[in-house]
Order: structure tokens, then sequence, then C-alpha cells
């Protein structure tokens, strides 16, 4: 290390020391509406980074525009460390792609972490009369009216998946965008729409106490904690294969060394056994890493949304 940069580090610390002692909390800004499993996840992360940071970490639920709003939000946040969103797949790849947002996924933002992965897995009201894929698309094909499939909003993976899922099997299920998996859920459940392409870590619970029907995972492999559920290659359909990845991020310009606090405490987070557990039990994949691999994935997950957007010719409803 150079002279320069010793000196510069060094007057760095008193800056880092009063990050890491003051009395003000820690916000997480999850996009989504609360019971989700978004909010589940990173709850169940901020707590633990809470205990090894020393410091208050409190969630605050901003559903609102896709993830924009609370994008928005967090781009404009003070770079000073205190404020983070619980990114994912859809508010930094998939909606930025589908339509021009007022924020930049990769700009405006500092990666902290990845933490970890869940397929989407399609899932139908059990009052639905199909036991496999085949037979949903059978019926989708015979009444095109009286179906519609639930999203967590525009540009969000249960939308794109779905409009993948439609174009493969050439059906036109009804689209149907709510603020946040957790109402969209819901009212799968309720009947008001009759499928959906969730986050395993979102639909597991209701597929367990069968409020829902679980016919595929749109992944490349089954997943261990649905062993029976095949995947949707497996039933004939090839090409909808979205899994969803979820991350920390901070605003741009946050000083590398807060970045690399963050991250530090977020892995160790993720390295204890009982986060794993509980994650994994709900059917997520835990997967650690440095900010600049987060940042790496954004890029090129990006690219892959907006040639998707573009050959299949997808708009904001």
């Amino acid at each position: 290390m150079t002279m320069k940069k010793w000196i510069a580090a060094i007057c760095l610390l008193p800056a880092m020391a009063v990050w890491a002692q003051t009395d003000k909390p820690i916000t997480i800004v999850v996009p989504t509406a609360a019971g989700g499993g978004n909010d589940a996840m990173a709850r169940t992360v901020g707590q633990k980074m809470s205990v090894l940071l020393g410091r208050t970490v409190i969630v605050e639920n901003k559903a609102g525009a896709n993830g924009a709003l609370a994008a928005e939000y967090v781009a404009r946040a003070a770079p000073d460390g205190n404020t983070l969103m619980f990114g994912y797949i859809a508010t930094h790849s998939m909606n930025p792609a589908l339509q021009k947002l007022r924020y930049d996924p990769i700009k405006d933002f500092e990666p902290v972490g990845l933490v970890g992965y869940s397929p989407t897995v399609l899932v139908v009201n059990p009052t639905v009369k199909a036991k496999d894929v085949k037979e949903l698309v059978k019926l989708l094909k015979d009444k095109p009216d009286a179906y519609s499939f639930a999203s967590a909003g525009n540009g969000t993976a249960p939308h794109f998946t779905a409009e993948l899922f439609k174009l493969t099997t050439q059906t036109q299920p009804l689209h149907v965008p709510y603020k946040g998996s957790a109402p969209a859920i819901t009212d799968t459940i309720g009947g008001q729409t009759q499928l959906m392409f969730p986050s395993l870590f979102t639909a597991l619970p209701y597929i367990k106490s069968g409020k829902l029907n679980g016919l595929a995972i749109a992944g490349a492999k089954r997943s261990s904690v649905l062993p029976n559920v095949p995947t949707l290659k497996e039933q004939g359909i090839d090409g909808v294969d979205v899994e969803q990845w979820y991350g920390f991020f901070a605003p741009a310009k946050t000083p590398k060394e807060t970045i690399a606090k963050l991250n530090q405490s977020l892995n160790k987070a993720l390295a204890d056994p009982e986060i794993i557990k509980r994650l994994e039990g709900h059917g997520a994949d835990v997967e650690s890493g440095t900010p600049e691999q987060l940042g790496d994935l954004v890029k090129k997950d990006l690219a892959k949304w907006r040639s998707v957007v573009q050959r299949a010719k997808l708009q904001a409803d």
C-alpha cells in the first residue's frame, strides 16, 4: 500500500468508528408488502446483522410502482450506510429492462452482497382441475377467458415467468398485477385469480398446507423441499427457467469501507446455521459473495432480460 493510501485509510478510521457506534438505526427498505417472501427473508437476515453489528436494524416496507418506489427512495438516501435496500431480480434487472424508470439499477447503487436464490414455482388454486402442466395448458386453451394469473406487479419475476409461459405454450390467461407477492398470492388462494408463478420461498407454506397446488418448478432442477414436483422442462415446457436472486444494496457513493463492513456482517449472518436452516427450509438457496460479484450479476441479468423483453415484445400493462 502506498503512503497516500495509508494516510487516506487512517483518515477514514474516525468516520468508520462514528458509523459503527452511532445510535441511529440501520433501515432495510423492502420493495414489497409485508408478509411476502422478500419481507420474511429481509427480516430474518436483518435480525442477525443487527446482533453482529451491534446496531438496531429495522425493516421498512415501501411497496408501490413494482419496486420502483423503494428503489428511488434508497437511491436518493444519504450514502452513509444507514439506509439499505433489499433488492432482487425484479428491482435491479427485470423492471428496468421492461420500462424506463427514475433510477438506474447500476449507477444509483453500491452493491453490498448477495443473499441467495429461490426458484420460481407454478401454483394453481385447488379448484383448477389440473394435476399437471399438460392438463393446465389444455384448460387454458379450451377456455381462454376463464383463467387469470396474478403477479407481484409489472416487471416482477411472477410477471416475466408467466409471460414466458404464455409465449411458450401459446396460451392467453389474463394478467392481474398486484402491489407485491403477498396480496397476489392471497387472491390466488382465494380464487380471484387462478394461477401464479411466485418464488418457492413465498409459495412453499401454502403448498404444504394444501391452499395451493404446486404443478411445476420453473427452474433447472427439482427442489429438495418439493422433490415430487417436476420442472416445467420435465413436463415438456422448455425455455421457462426463472431463478430469483436477492441481495442488499446501498445508495451510490456510500464509502467502500462502510460497504466492506456491511458485507462482512451480511456474510457472517448467512454463514449462521440457524439462518441457513430458516431460509433453506422455505426453499431458498443461501449464497453469499462480494459486492463486486453482486454488481456483475446485476449487469449480466439486466442484459439478459432486456433481450427477453425485445424477443417476447413485452410491455408494462
